[in-house]
């Protein structure tokens, strides 16, 4: 198991300082978000991505990528929306080059009174990137993002099983997974039981952990919030699942910390 939980590195280093630190901590997994310095999108040409792609083997870490929630993959307006179609193609072709296994992706935001055009909006420019990576052999995990209160103004798509499920179904492709955030689960009545229970399971390609509190999101620290652990990894291998499970709280050190508390439960 130890060699199952990632950790999600995001900006904190560029990804060639984060293959190297990982190798020193014993990380097999690793998730990296390149929009920014360290790692801006621009600077991925093919010579920088065979570096890390030869890196990444030499060292037998596995990559994976993460765009931000913050674009909103539901625009529809004119120009921006071709432009998050260039964005998510970017990321497509980075991957491609870096050899990374997965791409984790969102479905936007809406603004309540334009949820229907929307989630339209999110479904078609998904669909039409899923068959980019195809053309591309680049796999895209669809993240579960966390419930905003009622009287917000902005809201997530598939912070709900419903809505996960309802553009899974839509997008039936090999290229398409599951990326499951479990303590945005927590913040529903379907819970992470639920999700589990009536998810695409058989579409599992990560399980993203940070525990919560149940009221707002918040990435805590593994025992201080409100998840069953026990009951959580016994959930989700019961499945059959396989794949890597990935840390996303507070810094580098404290998802290392919280590695060493969930190999605890699992071997309790």
């Amino acid at each position: 198991m130890k060699t199952r939980i990632g950790v999600d590195v995001g900006r904190k280093l560029s990804v060639e300082d984060a293959i190297v630190w990982a190798s020193k901590n014993d990380v097999k997994y690793i998730d990296c978000q390149i929009d920014v310095e360290p790692n801006s999108l621009y600077s991925f040409n093919d010579a920088r991505c065979e570096n890390i792609k030869l890196n990444c083997e030499h060292e037998n870490i596995v990559l994976g990528l993460h765009t931000l929630s913050s674009v909103n993959v539901a625009e529809f307006s004119p120009f921006v929306g071709e432009a998050v179609d260039s964005y998510l193609k970017a990321y497509v072709d980075a991957a491609s080059r870096l050899n990374a296994n997965w791409i984790v992706v969102h479905a936007g935001y809406h603004f309540t009174d334009d949820y229907k055009i929307r989630r339209e909006a999110a479904l078609e420019r998904l669909q039409r990137i899923v068959e980019y990576a195809e053309k591309n052999d680049v796999l895209l995990l669809l993240e579960n993002t966390n419930w905003e209160p009622e009287r917000a103004e902005v809201h997530y798509f598939i912070y709900s099983l419903e809505e996960l499920n309802y553009f899974m179904e839509r997008i039936d492709s090999p290229y398409l997974g599951w990326s499951f955030t479990i303590n945005h689960a927590t913040l529903v009545p379907e819970g992470i039981e639920g999700f589990v229970k009536h998810g695409p399971t058989s579409r599992l390609g990560e399980v993203r952990m940070a525990d919560n509190n149940g009221e707002y999101e918040i990435h805590m620290q593994p025992g201080t919030g409100i998840i069953d652990w026990e009951k959580m990894f016994n959930l989700v291998e019961a499945t059959g699942y396989k794949g890597h499970y990935m840390n996303a709280f507070g810094s580098l050190e404290d998802m290392l910390k919280g590695r060493e508390y969930q190999l605890s439960i699992i071997r309790s």
